[in-house]
Order: C-alpha cells, then sequence, then structure tokens
C-alpha cells in the first residue's frame, strides 16, 4: 500500500513540476516576442507543435511560430510531410469554424427544399457576381434546408438592397427574383436592423469575402465552390 501511494505521489509531483515548466515556457515566449515586437498583436495562447521545439502563437485567429525563447518568429505552414498534412491549414480551419448552434437565425430568412433534412447557411451580398452564380447553382440542391444571411459589404447599394429584401413580404421570392431573374427589390420599409445584426457578426468572425458556405459540422467553405463540392461536404457530415 505504502508503495502504491509513494508512486502515486512521484507521479503527481513530477506531472505538476512538468505543468510548472510548461507555464514557465510559454511566459518565456510571450514576454520575449512582446517586450521586442512592440506591434504584435494581444497573444490568446501559446502551445507546443508536433515539431521539437517549435510552439504555435496564436493571436486571435492568426497563427504563428516560435522557438522555444522567442528569440525567432516564423510565419508559414507547418507541414507533416510524413503524414502529408498541412497543420497550419487544419488548425486554421478549426480556428475559423463557426458552431451551427451560434448563428443569429432571427436574422436570417430560410427556404426548405425537399425533406429539408441537410442544413446549409450562405452569407451573400446582393451585389456579388459569384454569390449570383452560386445561387443559381443551389436551386439544383435538393432536401436541404438553406438560411440565407444578407452581408452586404460591397457598397450602400448592397445595404440597400439587403434591407429592402429583408422588408419584403416574401423574402425568399425577392431574393430569388434579384439573384436569379435580376429583377431589383422593390423599396420597402420595415426594421432592418437584422442587417446590421449580420454584418456585425460576420465582421466579428471574419468573413471576408462573399459567399460564405457554412455547414452543420461548423466547416466553412469560402466562395462559389461547386455542387459536386457541396454535395460531398454535405454527405461527409454525421
Amino acid at each position: 500500500m505504502k508503495t502504491a501511494l509513494s508512486k502515486l505521489t512521484l507521479w503527481v509531483a513530477t506531472a505538476a513540476l512538468s505543468v510548472s515548466a510548461v507555464m514557465a515556457q510559454e511566459a518565456t515566449i510571450r514576454k520575449n516576442l512582446s517586450d521586442r515586437l512592440s506591434n504584435l498583436p494581444k497573444i490568446d495562447e501559446v502551445s507546443k507543435t508536433p515539431m521539437n521545439g517549435l510552439y504555435e502563437i496564436r493571436m486571435g485567429n492568426e497563427v504563428m511560430y516560435s522557438d522555444a525563447e522567442g528569440n525567432f518568429l516564423i510565419q508559414g505552414s507547418l507541414i507533416d510531410v510524413k503524414q502529408k498534412r498541412n497543420l497550419t491549414e487544419e488548425r486554421m480551419e478549426k480556428l475559423s469554424s463557426i458552431a451551427f448552434d451560434q448563428l443569429p437565425m432571427k436574422s436570417a430568412f430560410t427556404q426548405v427544399r425537399g425533406n429539408g433534412k441537410r442544413k446549409l447557411a450562405v452569407f451573400a451580398d446582393p451585389n456579388c457576381g459569384y454569390c449570383k452564380r452560386f445561387e443559381k447553382d443551389l436551386q439544383k440542391l435538393d432536401n436541404v434546408t438553406i438560411h440565407h444571411f444578407l452581408y452586404p459589404i460591397l457598397g450602400e447599394d448592397s445595404k440597400t438592397k439587403s434591407k429592402n429584401i429583408w422588408c419584403a413580404k416574401d423574402k425568399a421570392k425577392v431574393w430569388n427574383d434579384w439573384m436569379i431573374n435580376g429583377t431589383t427589390p422593390a423599396t420597402a420599409n420595415c426594421d432592418a436592423s437584422a442587417v446590421d445584426t449580420i454584418v456585425a457578426f460576420g465582421q466579428k468572425n471574419r468573413i471576408t469575402g462573399t459567399p460564405m458556405i457554412l455547414f452543420a459540422d461548423g466547416t466553412r467553405v469560402p466562395g462559389a465552390v461547386s455542387m459536386a463540392q457541396v454535395e460531398k461536404m454535405l454527405a461527409e457530415i454525421k
């Protein structure tokens, strides 16, 4: 019994020392980088990478790398050549993911096709040519629920159109009429603060272009991707 207790005590002590060493290392990296680079954004997280002596430095959704002393800062991709994986890209995808249940659904309008079991969210600017192309392709998608988020980032006319679409009695119809058929949304007045809510949400989550497609597992894909890719990603979601 005493032997087992001694082993447990030794294990706890070793673990505590290990945690203490990691914290000290992290503090050293934070201090040296912050002291030496006054324009460096706030460091949110320091963590070990699979590469010996290399640490990931996370600043918001940005990732860089440092040695154990904070003497060097590396910007670029960390690639595991043995497993043929871009670790930086994988990390960025994880950092940029948006939980589907965190979307401001009250500020979206929805279209349901078929059984609607599959879910998709699309952030789009009404004056975005790629968004129009993607919207036309979306018409081929079946058994899906599409949540549309008006995200006017291309100027004042985009904001005006977005608010007119939001204030329309049948938002989905007016949206389709404009995006697919080119029928300009009629002027409409209502509380269109939902559009501002989406813009603020997009800026907070660093949505910098449209269209931006978000899948139910939190994966986000920028650009007007093909329906083949959309179908593939929808099928992979458990």
